[in-house]
């Protein structure tokens, strides 16, 4: 430990007489400096090149953000399907699932990037010649382009409507599993929370009569205005994480099956449940408790490799705040030491949230 601290003051007395023979100071006033002078081609909040390198910054991690959020779901439903395709008794599915899994995870992700980036760009045509999916979608290798919602006044009440649906759905669910522990009986959750997830917003929105229309992308000039852009950038990022990390899920996942006794199995194929509900009733409740801490890595993994972002032009937080903003202060010390704590902290809010599920389904020992 007393070594460990010394390194610690040497670093920092070797920082402070570089600082100081370079006759600069150590603080965060620049993010607060007008203008940043440069664009981000994506944008989920109000930005421009006249504004702070903060707001810079901020934009930036909502892009990282967004990346890690859709990366997290996509990754995971394709993991969890690819583990399950691994152990099906069809030879056909568990050889394509077995292949898929082999080549994705012994590919670097660097690769995948470039890969799934270069096949949109190079074979996409021009916005000019766009594939259209009816007048509303449209596909070209300058962005996908899909209709955008626009709320108008008492547009509140849907996303009440909305939530309270969500509530319904997890109450039912609870009050499912305590009927199903106690008689055996099983409800119907799936339907009815569905129900009350797409029922009650279009109960409220037919009550209270909440106008609720959409933008759609037309083309002007050389390239298409307004609705929703999903820039190739991001559709590239994400989707090239989410499957190197489903390839990882997926072992999880079939590990974490393997991993349950296959008298569990047959006991529960003896009562005469199907397949389906023997995986999701009797094997996946205790596969998770092996699943979950190997998973929690992968979404790690998947939220600091959105890093590479940069590699083919995304601007996230590396590229911006570790990158332009950078460049254009000279706060080198500074902008890394943000990009370091924030990643940080992106990391612990993850962990703890898989934490706190992973104490959810463990095994409560007398």
């Amino acid at each position: 430990m007393a070594g460990f601290f010394a390194a610690i003051a040497w670093l920092i007395g070797n920082v402070m007489a570089n600082f100081a023979a370079l006759d600069k100071s150590f603080g965060f006033g620049f993010l607060w400096e007008l203008p940043a002078n440069y664009d981000i081609n994506q944008t989920l909040i109000d930005y421009n090149s006249q504004d702070t390198h903060a707001r810079a910054a901020l934009v930036g991690l909502i892009n990282t953000g967004l990346v890690a959020i859709l990366g997290i779901v996509i990754a995971t439903v394709l993991g969890f399907t690819l583990g399950a395709m691994r152990l099906s008794s069809n030879w056909l599915v568990a050889k394509f699932a077995y292949c898929f899994v082999e080549f994705t995870r012994n590919v670097p992700v660097l690769l995948h990037i470039l890969l799934w980036h270069g096949i949109i760009i190079h074979t996409l045509p021009h916005p000019r010649q766009a594939l259209g999916l009816g007048n509303s979608i449209f596909l070209s290798n300058r962005g996908f382009y899909i209709p955008r919602p626009v709320f108008e006044d008492g547009a509140w009440v849907l996303f009440a409507a909305f939530i309270v649906g969500i509530a319904i759905a997890v109450l039912v669910r609870r009050h499912a599993k305590t009927i199903r522990d106690t008689t055996g009986r099983s409800i119907p959750v799936f339907w009815i929370g569905a129900i009350a997830i797409i029922g009650l917003p279009a109960i409220a929105y037919v009550a209270a009569g909440t106008q609720v229309s959409f933008e759609l992308p037309a083309f002007r000039g050389f390239n298409y205005q307004g609705g929703l852009t999903l820039i190739p950038e991001l559709v590239a990022l994400t989707w090239a994480l989410s499957i190197y990390t489903a390839a990882f899920i997926a072992e999880n996942v079939r590990g974490g099956i393997l991993a349950v006794h296959k008298g569990q199995r047959e006991a529960a194929e003896s009562l005469g449940l199907r397949p389906n509900r023997v995986l999701t009733l009797v094997v996946l409740p205790q596969a998770l408790r092996v699943i979950i801490p190997p998973l929690t890595s992968q979404y790690l993994n998947l939220t600091k490799n959105s890093s590479l972002a940069i590699a083919i032009g995304y601007m996230d937080l590396v590229a911006t705040l570790g990158g332009i903003t950078l460049n254009q202060t000279g706060r080198e010390m500074e902008s890394m030491l943000l990009v370091m704590l924030i990643y940080l902290a992106i990391s612990l809010f993850i962990a703890s949230l898989m934490n706190w599920f992973n104490r959810s389904v463990r095994l409560i020992e007398r």
